[in-house]
Formats: structure tokens, C-alpha cells, sequence
């Protein structure tokens, strides 16, 4: 790869200027002349983001098609978990602060965190690891998503932030380390324990339902786990993004998939 270059519109060899004809994928291999240099690649996106993406991208028993726009992605996330560190750190006693209960946004980081080690160390168990990587980015998602304003919201981002380094350190330990002494641990992160998840936050009271309109995403509602289907669809049909579609008409059809969505066809 470190031989050849696109020159208008076509690939050529750097010394020769020679065009070079693009062939299949293959598997990378010494006797083919394919292999990628791991030190140009760690040179430019750091150790982290390439085991960050070799383990993200699939499982371990199939092969990577390794692609510049893939390791790229995996080192603008590795910015972002730094990004998120700079937050002001806020000590975590296991509760929100004077005692109360969390709420809104507060509630949902730190129940998806504790849910996340309980994924996350089967995952590993099981050297799932894309599926690992896949569910801390989601925990990433919420942790950016606690609002101030909520209850207990800055020890739920404290703790679902230390989960996530904790988590993620076996897969990108460099910046999970530093992230970890920015955090004002003493402690080194590869001395620390494992997380534990507890069991009571790993029940899920309430779910988030994706409503379509003739395969249309419309918006998205909040329901109690195990909700019938006509709740759930008179609630879906109540949507502004619904309302606005279907213009006062009765729907030709309303599928209710439980737990994940619901479609209707107008």
C-alpha cells in the first residue's frame, strides 16, 4: 500500500508512475506483498486506535477489511473519550449528592452503566469483542447525553465516565490510563478491579420505541417494559411527526414489534 498512490482518478506506482491494476480483496499475507506496516499506521493514529479498530470491526474468527476510513473513525472516538474526561471530575460516593434519587437523564447513565458491565464482561468472556466495543460506545452516547440540570446529573456522569475508562481499558489502555490519572486516581488504572454491576440497577423499567411512518423514522417514545400493543400504538399515533403524516386519517395498518418499534403504514 506504502508503494502506490491515486493520480487523477487512477491508481500508479510512486517510483515509476506505472498504472497499477486493482485486484480483490485478499487476505493479507507476506508471499502476496499486502501487509500493512504497523508503524506508519501507529505512527499516525497511535497503538490505541489500531486495536480500537481491529477489535471493533469483527469477530476474531472472521476476517478485517481494513480501510483508512475505519482506523480514522476509531481514533476520532479515541478523541472524544478525551474530550469527555475534561468535564471538571466530580467525586462518586455511589449515591447522587445530599442522598436524593436520580432523575431524568442522571438515571438513565448511571442504569445503562451498570447494564454495560454486566454486556461488556460477558462480551469478553466470550471474546465478542465488537460487540464489547459497540455497547461502550453507546454508554459513551449517554454519558454526553446527562443533562446538567438533572438530578445527580455530575456524579452520574463521574461514574458512568470512570465505567467506561475501566471498561475499555483492555482494548485501549494507553488513553484509558491517562484519562484515569486525569480523573486524580493515585491508583493505576491496570491495579484497579473490575467493575461489578449491580443488580439492581440492571432492570429496565422503561424502553424507547422507534416510530415509523411508511418506513419513514417519525419520532420515538418512552414506554413501560411490556406494554400492549394498542398502548403503545395510540401513543405512537399521537406523535406530532404522526399526526402531521397521517393528517387526521386512520392508518391502513399499525405493526407492533414489542420493544423496538412501531411501523405504520398510512
Amino acid at each position: 500500500p506504502a508503494e502506490i498512490e491515486r493520480r487523477e482518478g487512477a491508481i500508479v506506482e510512486i517510483e515509476t508512475g506505472a498504472p497499477v491494476t486493482i485486484g480483490r480483496s485478499e487476505k493479507m499475507s507476506k508471499s502476496k506483498k499486502n501487509t500493512v506496516d504497523p508503524g506508519h499506521i501507529i505512527e499516525t493514529y497511535g497503538a490505541d486506535a489500531a486495536r480500537l479498530f481491529m477489535l471493533s470491526d469483527s469477530p476474531p474468527d472472521r476476517d478485517l477489511e481494513w480501510t483508512e476510513s475505519g482506523i480514522d473513525g476509531a481514533w476520532r472516538y479515541i478523541q472524544r473519550l478525551w474530550r469527555l474526561a475534561a468535564v471538571p471530575a466530580v467525586p462518586f460516593d455511589g449515591a447522587a449528592p445530599d442522598g436524593t434519587a436520580y432523575a431524568g437523564s442522571a438515571k438513565d447513565t448511571v442504569g445503562l452503566a451498570h447494564r454495560t458491565i454486566a454486556a461488556v464482561t460477558e462480551d469478553l468472556n466470550k471474546l465478542r469483542f465488537n460487540t464489547a466495543v459497540a455497547k461502550l460506545r453507546e454508554l459513551s452516547n449517554q454519558i454526553a447525553a446527562t443533562k446538567a440540570e438533572d438530578e445527580g446529573a455530575a456524579a452520574a456522569y463521574r461514574f458512568g465516565l470512570e465505567t467506561l475508562v475501566r471498561l475499555i481499558a483492555p482494548m485501549t489502555p494507553h488513553i484509558a490510563e491517562e484519562i484515569w490519572q486525569a480523573l486524580g486516581h493515585d491508583t493505576p488504572l491496570v491495579a484497579s478491579p473490575w467493575p461489578e454491576a449491580d443488580p439492581a440497577w440492571l432492570t429496565v423499567d422503561t424502553v424507547t420505541l422507534a416510530v415509523q411512518v411508511n418506513g419513514k423514522l417519525r419520532g420515538t417514545i418512552d414506554v413501560p417494559v411490556g406494554i400492549d400493543a394498542k398502548a403503545a400504538e395510540d401513543l405512537a399515533l399521537a406523535l406530532p411527526g404522526v399526526q402531521a403524516q397521517i393528517q387526521g386519517r386512520a392508518p391502513r395498518k399499525v405493526i407492533v414489534v414489542p420493544g423496538k418499534i412501531v411501523n405504520i403504514v398510512a
